[in-house]
This record gives structure tokens, sequence and C-alpha cells, in this order.
């Protein structure tokens, strides 16, 4: 991430106690998790400090694909990465299920809790803009090859002004991909990026507190058993021992919190959403902590492939 890409937050932070920065706060789209919780615990929290939410929606894509009659497709990147294999007739199932229908429902419902919420998608005001990787390579039956027609994208700059300006005025944003792709002849396409990732780079360009909520505590030392979970990664052992201990969905969570923080962010929390107010809880310290201190001398980190796929 370009420094161009960094507002203001320091302005926007002073407004709270204790001049504490920016929260975004990443709701996941999968379907064991209830957002309602975080829709109350940000209403309360937006009184004292500026808050970002970006969210997810790979359920609603799902079953809208379905209601289309598409059948998607998963594909394995070279570093390892599933991720949704997105042509043209899934992006346009994903536009709709992430844009039209989710974005609008999920602002809606932070209208009703009192927040004054604005709805965005990664294109408006090219929010969060990068190359569209037409081609990617994949690896099937264990070779390597060349698969075109894709609509994914890695985000290389965010607007941050936009948001410091919405934010400054008083504004939730309630983000969420497609993203801005850019063209070789300079046309700009949706395309599909995410949505942890999403995230990760709005929290970086704000210098923000990045909360994950997903349908776990954390990441667990033992994928297979909630009482090992990790509390905290302060030292790049610790960042390390929690890389390992990452599996599947969680791999990607980790990896977008160590590009969150190479990127600027303060400390990325990854939580339970379904916990008793679960903003408030991740930042006092429930779920698993990881302070930038834990990239210790690796913080200009090269970000791993598989761009597109999954918005959880």
């Amino acid at each position: 991430m370009t420094d161009e890409t960094r507002g203001s937050p320091a302005g926007l932070a002073g407004d709270g106690p204790e001049d504490e920065p920016p929260v975004v706060v990443k709701i996941g789209g999968a379907e064991a998790v209830d957002p309602a919780g975080a829709v109350d615990d940000v209403a309360d929290l937006v009184a004292d400090r500026a808050v970002v939410v970006v969210h997810g929606g790979s359920t609603v894509v799902d079953e809208t694909l379905e209601r289309l009659d598409i059948e998607p497709e998963y594909v394995e990147s070279a570093s390892g990465v599933t991720g949704r294999f997105t042509d043209a007739a899934t992006m346009e199932a994903f536009s709709m299920a992430m844009a039209g229908k989710l974005n609008t429902e999920l602002t809606a419902q932070f209208r009703s809790a009192g927040v004054d919420a604005v709805g965005l998608s990664g294109i408006d005001g090219g929010l969060l803009a990068g190359p569209r990787k037409s081609a990617v390579r994949v690896v099937d039956d264990g070779k390597r090859k060349i698969r075109r027609g894709d609509h994914s994208g890695r985000i290389e700059s965010v607007n941050a002004d936009l948001l410091d300006g919405l934010l400054a005025d008083g504004y939730t944003p309630v983000v969420s991909p497609p993203t801005a792709g850019a063209e070789g002849d300079g046309a700009v396409t949706p395309v599909n990026a995410d949505a942890d990732r999403a995230a990760a780079a709005v929290a970086g360009a704000l210098g923000a507190d990045l909360v994950l909520l997903t349908d776990v505590a954390g990441v667990y030392a033992d994928p297979d058993d909630p009482d090992t979970l990790i509390g905290s990664a302060a030292t790049p052992d610790e960042l390390a021992a929690v890389e390992d201990a990452a599996e599947g969905f969680m791999g990607k969570k980790v990896m977008a919190a160590t590009e969150a923080l190479s990127d600027g962010a303060e400390r990325v929390v990854v939580a339970d959403a379904s916990a008793s107010d679960p903003v408030a809880a991740a930042l006092d310290g429930a779920g698993t902590t990881i302070e930038r201190s834990a990239l210790g001398d690796g913080a200009d980190r090269d970000p791993a492939e598989g761009d597109g796929g999954e918005t959880a």
C-alpha cells in the first residue's frame, strides 16, 4: 500500500477519548455469523470513536449463484490459497449479492440502530482500487496452469480521503467489495477481492485498530480445540505460532492481519461475532490480538497470491 493512500486519521482520532485511532470492523459473511450483535455494539461505539465497517458475504453469494443456476468453481492458487474463480457470470452474481443486496440490507440495519451509516462499494469514489487480474496461476491436479477470464484483483490503493471526510462529518461507512479493477486501457471493471483483505487495506490506510469478527473465538493452537485459544501475539515468534496454527479460512484472516499491520494498522483482533458486545470485547482483549510489534523487522512482507475468491 502506497503512502498516497493514507488519509489523516490523527485528526479524526483526536475527537475520541485519549486520541484513540479509528476502528475498522469486518463482519463475516458466513451463515453462522449473525451481524446483530456487531450492529448494536457499533451503535454504542460511534459515540466515542470513528468506525468503518467492512463486510463479506460468501453465503449469500453462493445462494445467488444457486438461484441463477451457476455452478461455483474453486481453484487453488500457486501459493496454496483456495478461492472462488470469478468468471463474468459469477462476477455479475457477486455484484448483485454484495453491493446490491447485502450492503443495502446491512446499511439499513445500522440506520435502524441509530447509526448514520453510508453504504459504499469499493468502486464508489475509487475507494478500493487496483489492477484487474484477468489471468491467474492455478494448480490443477498438481500441475500449474494459467486460467483466463478471471475478474479478481489486488487492492493497491484506498481512498482514505473519502473515508476521512465521511467520518469527520459523523457518518459511518459500510464498505463491501466489489473493488475498482483497472484495465490496461484505463477502463474500470468491477472485480472480486477478499473482504478480510479489503478490511486490512482500509485499516492500514487509516492507521486503525482492525477487528475481524468470525464464527469462532479466535485462532486456536489446535484448530479442533477451543480451549487452545491463542490470546495474543506481540513478537515474531508468537506470530509464527499463530500462522502455523491458522488453517483454512483462518489462514486468510491471519494473512489479512499481517497485511493490515504492515500497512499501518495499530493492532488486529480476530474474535467471535456471537459474543456479547463483540467489538467492545475484542478491543478489551477477547479473541486473538496481533500487535504490530509481532512483525519485527518483517513489516514489508510481500502479500500472497489468491486475492480473488472467498468473501467470508
